[in-house]
């Protein structure tokens, strides 16, 4: 079985988020795609939102899609989340990481040498590299040309090796810090999240000025 894993703090999870998960399900084929929220994110300040409401919001954003589930796996640590403990946890489990693919925005994955554990962290899985907004995943080799012989366009067959595969697919040119700003400003950000993600952020008073700081 094929499995795809989209991390993130999910600050809120909004329809970008879901391009990205959805164009690597087509991509590859995926049988399951997991998202998965992080308690602490290790490379920026703490979320504005609970871990609660985070994972709260990321279930809603999922509900509506059978192959998407979301996985509880990085919420329960006060540490930040790396990604290669995050492995270390799947590979113990028993997940077979021949068939696990990381996905990740070509926007994120640019900054991959200051992940934990690189590089050794490329050999643990196939890393699945989506292109966002003004990030051609197909740029990247070109931003990262020590890594470019391990970068396949879709290939008709898997390596047996770990490779990194870029996927290049429209996706919407949203952020959550777009999110969070337009709902301060009291602007409608329907276009943005899925609805019941945004019917959530107005029920808990998320984001707002009158809430800021108190998520």
């Amino acid at each position: 079985m094929r499995v795809g894993i989209l991390g993130g703090t999910f600050d809120p999870v909004h329809n970008g988020h879901l391009d990205v998960a959805h164009a690597a399900t087509r991509a590859l084929e995926l049988d399951e795609l997991w998202l998965m929220p992080c308690r602490v994110p290790p490379h920026r300040s703490m979320p504005h939102a609970s871990a609660a409401h985070r994972f709260a919001m990321t279930a809603l954003a999922a509900s509506s899609f059978p192959h998407v589930l979301v996985s509880d796996l990085e919420m329960a640590s006060e540490l930040p989340a790396y990604t290669v403990d995050t492995l270390d946890r799947l590979s113990k489990r028993g997940a077979d990481m021949s068939r696990l693919f990381l996905i990740t925005g070509a926007d994120a994955f640019a900054g991959i040498r200051t992940w934990r554990a690189f590089p050794a962290l490329l050999d643990r899985c196939h890393f699945a590299v989506v292109s966002r907004p003004d990030h051609a995943a197909t740029a990247l080799g070109q931003q990262l040309p020590d890594l470019a012989e391990r970068m396949l366009t879709m290939p008709a067959a898997l390596p047996e090796q770990p490779a990194i595969i870029l996927i290049d697919a429209p996706t919407a040119p949203v952020s959550s810090t777009d999110v969070r700003r337009r709902v301060a400003a009291g602007e409608s950000i329907a276009a943005l999240v899925p609805a019941l993600v945004d019917g959530y952020i107005s029920r808990h008073h998320l984001y707002s000025a009158v809430a800021k700081g108190l998520a």
